[in-house]
């Protein structure tokens, strides 16, 4: 036979599998549909910096769209539209199906805090005439990005009186920005001599916030009473009102579009927001599913989904429950015959790193959703690993409705690994498989995604809810 020969060309096509990019599999119109649903989400990042602003967004677009807060004690009938928020950090949202919850609901699961930098519970200090907040890293950063960027201000602060007062500075052309100083090259002979992981040391990241002296004033922590002072007139807090605050210094870059041909987009927070808004979208595009449709936006899966705001608190596990019970039956039952997509990133392959991918097993930008069979690390530490059937199940659903997916795993075994929410999920009962947009630049200050693997998520999340 020669290599020509049609008939082994196309048994080739049949037997063999290779993901294909989304400008072969998509038309123009849907190109046109997903640069479209792109805009909201761009304006979604822009708007939602930090979990707290996310879970706020969530609920005002939930209430636009005809949801209404639960109340336990209130009869739900199919198609009822509510919404529950955890501490004003997590969101359910639920669309009451057809069916009784006898057959288990229909969950979906991503996460919308994001790596950052949080302020220390006694953070404000003055050196040499320069104002400075210190802070704690949360989740897995690279610590010398985080230099000399312009950073913003977000959060919530509790004053001695009770008052909770909203901070959010930086963001707006006309608000000043904060950043981190780096050593210039001249003088970083010792610096440049440390590993690449200590480059910039933990206690390093230190904000700059002022250099100017409260006015007429020339005695000790003159910059520091000089802060102070402004922050006292803004919002009626004093120095002691920093320990009982949450306080996040997140990059203050706007989404953009990246490329001559505009098909990437670069921001900040696309881990893991660029699941939760294709997943947010999807829920308020349900109407009428067969069964209940349970959207879940949670907190702290980048420290591990720890406390009551993430994952393995018992939030979730307890509105099942309630749900369950308005059908007179038992929440394990439910959580045993429940599927879910636990929505989280993965990292895409890049060409400048091959050395840390299996380059067969990688995901792709703009090959669409990615579906993840585990995480974890090592020997698939820290996993869940979805059963063949349910990835069999949920495959089969993505080619019955032309979503575009792909398959991949988090690099080359024993390169590293990382976690999702998917096994506090698994645990409750349920069965579970990761699907979420590759992801450049993952925990960078500013990350890259594909425009159409984004929609795609969405179309793959949508027909999951919605399926018969």
């Amino acid at each position: 036979m020669s290599k020509e020969d049609p008939a082994v060309e196309q048994l080739k096509k049949d037997l063999f599998y290779e993901a294909k990019h989304a400008s072969d599999l998509m038309s123009d119109d849907e190109l046109r549909a997903a640069d479209e649903f792109c805009e909201g989400y761009k304006a979604f990042l822009n708007k939602a910096r930090t979990e707290r602003e996310c879970a706020a967004e969530a609920i005002r677009l939930a209430e636009e769209n005809g949801f209404t807060e639960f109340d336990p004690d209130q009869s739900y009938f199919p198609g009822d539209k509510i919404w529950y928020c955890e501490r004003g950090k997590a969101v359910i949202l639920c669309v009451i199906g057809r069916l009784k919850c006898t057959e288990g609901v229909r969950i979906a699961a991503a996460h919308i805090d994001s790596p950052r930098l949080d302020l220390k519970p006694n953070p404000l200090y003055e050196s040499s005439d320069i104002g400075y907040f210190k802070t704690h890293y949360y989740g897995g950063i690279k610590k010398y990005q985080w230099t000399c960027i312009p950073l913003s201000l977000h959060g919530v602060v509790v004053r001695s009186d009770g008052a909770e007062i909203t901070v959010s500075i930086g963001d707006e052309p006309d608000e000043p920005k904060f950043v981190i100083s780096d050593l210039l090259p001249h003088l970083a002979a010792s610096q440049m001599k440390r590993t690449l992981s200590e480059g910039v040391k933990g206690e390093e990241l230190n904000i700059i916030i002022g250099s100017r002296k409260y006015s007429g004033y020339d005695g000790k922590d003159a910059v520091k009473l000089a802060v102070m002072s402004i922050l006292n007139e803004k919002y009626g807090i004093t120095e002691k009102d920093f320990v009982s605050a949450e306080l996040e210094a997140v990059p203050a870059f706007k989404a953009d579009d990246i490329g001559f041909d505009r098909s990437l987009i670069g921001a900040y927070g696309h881990d893991d927001r660029v699941d939760a808004y294709p997943e947010l979208i999807a829920a308020l595009d349900v109407e009428m599913p067969e069964k209940t449709v349970v959207a879940v936006l949670t907190d702290k899966e980048e420290i591990g989904s720890e406390g009551n705001t993430g994952l393995q608190g018992a939030y979730l596990k307890y509105f099942i429950w309630d749900l369950a019970r308005t059908d007179g039956l038992d929440g394990f039952d439910v959580l045993a015959m429940s599927e879910c997509l636990s929505a989280d990133v993965n990292a895409a392959y890049d060409p400048t790193f091959p050395e840390v991918f299996d380059k067969q097993n990688s995901s792709y930008l703009n090959r669409g959703v990615t579906v993840t069979k585990y995480t974890g690390s090592r020997g698939k530490s820290s996993s869940n690993d979805a059963s063949a059937e349910f990835v069999g199940k949920v495959t089969r659903l993505f080619d019955s409705k032309s979503v575009c997916w792909q398959t991949g795993e988090l690099g080359k075994v024993d390169e590293g690994g990382g976690g999702t929410v998917a096994k506090y999920i698994a645990d409750l009962g349920a069965d579970v498989v990761d699907i979420g947009v590759p992801v450049l630049s993952m925990h960078s200050p500013y990350e890259l995604v594909a425009k159409s693997d984004i929609y795609s998520a969405y179309r793959a999340i949508y027909e999951f809810f919605m399926q018969q």
